[in-house]
């Protein structure tokens, strides 16, 4: 039985972020797939709250949430630090990451989701979220400085998900005119091997998203 597992979807960011942190930090992990619209009983009985991937299991004790999960991960292996060290610079990385996730991943989903007038609206508004951050990154590597971290995990979406979101959108949300530092930010972040090889390929994240964004429209439409 592996000592570490996880419950996870090759398209979720979620889930990737999470084997993105085993992997920088050398820990062998049984990766097990699952399938989000037919959710397996592990799942519920692993994350009876929320029934949502990711799950980190580790000696069968079951963490969720993944920015929750790269805490544990950071604090229960040592080697390789991912968080800061001083308590101001972990503050701020705590407070990007939920950011980022609330208002900079949701922004541009709401913004893919958009139509008519209302797209010119969510678009402009998902950009200046993204310029907060692009003012965090200027002059750095990386967020902690020099090696990848907690913070960048966090962000990676953005490296490989928030350009298929806008081809599916049919926007222009990762503008490098408007975020030029999150824009070479990524070609340093995609280029590091371990992240590379984790992302999943690119026509498979666009016939999710657009199964999605299709889904979602029928909804809305179905409640008019």
């Amino acid at each position: 039985m592996a000592e570490v597992k996880i419950i996870g979807s090759a398209a979720s960011l979620f889930s990737v972020r999470v084997e993105w942190a085993l992997k920088l930090k050398g820990i062998e992990y049984e990766y097990i797939p699952e399938d989000v619209r037919n959710k397996s009983e592990l799942l519920l009985k692993s994350n009876p709250v929320h029934k949502k991937i990711p799950v980190l299991l580790h000696h069968g004790k079951a963490i969720s949430e993944s920015l929750l999960i790269l805490e544990y991960i950071d604090e229960t292996w040592k080697d390789n630090p991912l968080m800061p060290e001083d308590p101001y610079n972990r503050a701020m990385a705590r407070f990007w990451a939920k950011f980022l996730d609330e208002k900079g991943l949701l922004g541009a989903w709401e913004a893919c989701q958009a139509e008519g007038e209302e797209k010119e609206k969510a678009v402009e508004a998902a950009i200046q979220n993204l310029a907060l951050l692009d003012k965090e990154i200027q002059g750095k590597k990386f967020f902690g400085g020099d090696e990848i971290g907690y913070l960048d995990l966090a962000a990676g979406w953005m490296c490989h998900w928030l350009s298929v979101l806008d081809e599916v959108g049919e926007m222009k949300v990762f503008d490098k005119d408007r975020v030029p530092s999150l824009h070479e930010w990524v070609q340093d972040f995609v280029h590091i091997p371990v992240i590379k090889e984790s992302l999943p390929p690119r026509e498979d994240l666009v016939n999710y998203f657009k199964g999605s964004l299709s889904y979602v429209r029928s909804l809305a439409a179905n409640k008019q």
